[in-house]
């Protein structure tokens, strides 16, 4: 039993701040990234506030994205940066499904996982591009 952990309410909270933190910092890294790639590349380009230029078809899906990103084009570094901001308190959520489960409290693994499924389902299920 020495090597055994003991799962409190604090170690938890320590681990999903720090997740959190992880996330936050992740994805501004690769926002700032994609940022320099895309004023290395057009920002000598004059602004045209007179025309609205919607985001390209090929950056509308999950697919799309790290295929663009992988090839190191800046929207597409730049929108995988964003998901991995919108994925963080997702992960935080599961983090905290296991924390519950490893606490042994099943009310709050309930609770905590029907806010998972919403969570998801807003995400992939509601008819978006993800």
């Amino acid at each position: 039993m020495a090597g055994m952990q003991t799962w409190t309410d604090r170690k938890i909270e320590e681990i999903v701040a720090d997740l959190l933190r992880a996330g936050v910092a992740i994805s501004a890294l690769v926002v700032f990234v994609g940022a320099c790639f895309y004023l290395a590349r057009y920002g000598h380009t004059p602004a045209n506030y007179g025309v609205f230029n919607g985001e390209p078809t090929d950056l509308r899906n999950l697919h799309g994205i790290i295929h663009s990103a992988r090839q190191l084009r800046s929207r597409g570094v730049i929108q995988l940066g964003l998901l991995c901001l919108i994925a963080t308190p997702v992960a935080r959520v599961a983090l905290s499904i296991w924390g519950f489960a490893a606490e042994h409290d099943r009310l709050y693994m309930i609770f905590t996982g029907i806010v998972l499924i919403i969570l998801l389902y807003s995400l992939l299920g509601s008819g978006s591009a993800f």
